[in-house]
């Protein structure tokens, strides 16, 4: 694989993350129109959104098992276009029956969608040498901030669901197509350490001292830690995302027009996090990236359990995004580094727990504020997001490994 390959791989691979954030966001902003337009009501609700991350999660363990016969670039080639007309499908019906087919394939084709893109961003990471994943999510923060704009834009202007989601279709669904076209099997660009190994056989960049061990054979005890991990951060995610605009108006204190800003916040913060995360991993190493992550995430938590007034709880939001935007694409480059033999299917089992987290985030702090209080829920994240500076070395070696802190040598500047 020569330098403008990997390039061009990685632009399109970008292009993909990017895609699937406007997608994302365009679903889960639009819910209640959602509701409006099939007639779906409160208590069924719950029932339709825990659907998504449950297929999902299925959807990533068939993804394990495809990408054993095909590579996951044709998954991600096909994967992509059936989570856009999903989509599509989701503002063009009319029955109940309609939006229960589409949300199932939105949901299946999402699990192998996020499979197949973090299997391709590990690949490439190890054909470059040096950390390039938190990039990729940083395009997928950027497209979710792009999707929730035209969302917001669509439900201004008082648009349908299809009239919404038509036009981004049209034109992002022959875009990742197109793009498609240029998608890169990393691993097999391997190139060579200063001691004649190959990175790619066990002896990768970063590899946890796990590595070398684990070998091809996916262990689940040793992806165990990450698995956690996993789960912690989107626990944390889907709190802000589902009880940072109540819990600003309600505990806080403010105006509504002033709580939807929180999420807003903590979407930009991630993206800036994530725009910056790979020079953080190069300079100062994985471990070292995911403890800060880890402290500054679980003093948001804090700073929100007891600000007294909006704008400081406005600030925990703040650190909270800057915080928990590193922990997800470290958590996937690690489990490839784990198991640099077997990658794909670490990558696809370690997805699962993304929606595990999702799914037990939002009733787990609803629940506990209901019967204790919001203040004293915002705790329960922080102790969990806390807890991954006990798993902090699952995420490999310092960079001194390779000389001074900074990335190993490399044949050719691949961008």
């Amino acid at each position: 694989m020569t330098d403008a390959g990997l390039r061009h791989g990685r632009a399109s691979l970008g292009l993909s993350f990017g895609v699937q954030g406007v997608a994302f966001a365009l679903l889960v902003t639009r819910i209640p129109a959602i509701q409006d337009q099939y007639g779906i009501s409160d208590g069924l609700l719950p029932v339709f959104l825990a659907a998504v991350p449950i297929l999902a999660g299925a959807g990533s363990v068939a993804t394990e098992k495809v990408v054993a016969r095909v590579r996951p670039s044709l998954v991600l080639r096909w994967a992509q276009p059936l989570v856009l007309l999903a989509l599509l499908g989701v503002g063009a019906g009319r029955e109940m029956w309609h939006v229960a087919v589409a949300l199932g394939v939105f949901g299946l084709a999402v699990g192998a969608l996020d499979a197949s893109m973090n299997m391709l961003g590990v690949s490439l990471q190890r054909a470059y040498g040096r950390s390039i994943m938190t990039g990729f999510h940083a395009a997928y923060s950027l497209g979710g901030i792009a999707g929730a704009t035209l969302a917001w834009v669509g439900a201004r202007w008082e648009l349908s669901l299809l009239a919404s989601y038509l036009p981004v279709v049209a034109v992002l669904l022959p875009a990742a197509l197109i793009g498609s076209r240029w998608y890169t099997e990393g691993k097999s660009a391997e190139r060579k350490l200063p001691d004649g190994t190959e990175a790619g056989a066990g002896t990768e960049a970063g590899a946890g001292t796990g590595s070398e061990s684990a070998g091809g054979a996916l262990s689940f005890k040793l992806l165990l830690p990450l698995c956690l991990i996993m789960t912690f951060a989107y626990i944390g995610d889907s709190t802000v995302s589902n009880w940072s605009a109540k819990y600003l108006q309600d505990v806080l204190g403010s105006s509504e027009q002033l709580a939807t800003v929180p999420y807003n916040v903590y979407m930009v913060t991630t993206l800036l996090g994530r725009a910056v995360g790979d020079l953080g991993v190069r300079r100062f190493g994985a471990v070292a990236v995911v403890r800060g992550g880890s402290l500054l995430a679980a003093g948001g938590f804090a700073v929100v359990a007891v600000a007294p007034g909006a704008w400081v709880g406005m600030l925990g939001f703040t650190m909270l995004g800057f915080g928990l935007c590193v922990i997800v694409p470290q958590t996937f480059a690690a489990a490839g580094r784990m198991f640099p033999g077997n990658s794909d299917a670490a990558v696809a089992r370690l997805n699962i727990f993304n929606y595990v987290g999702f799914l037990v985030g939002s009733p787990l702090v609803g629940a506990l504020g209901d019967a204790w209080s919001y203040r004293g829920a915002m705790l329960v994240p922080m102790v969990l997001v806390l807890a991954t500076l006990v798993y902090a070395r699952a995420f490999g070696p310092e960079p001194a490994r390779y000389g001074g802190g900074h990335e190993r040598p490399r044949t050719a500047d691949v961008g």
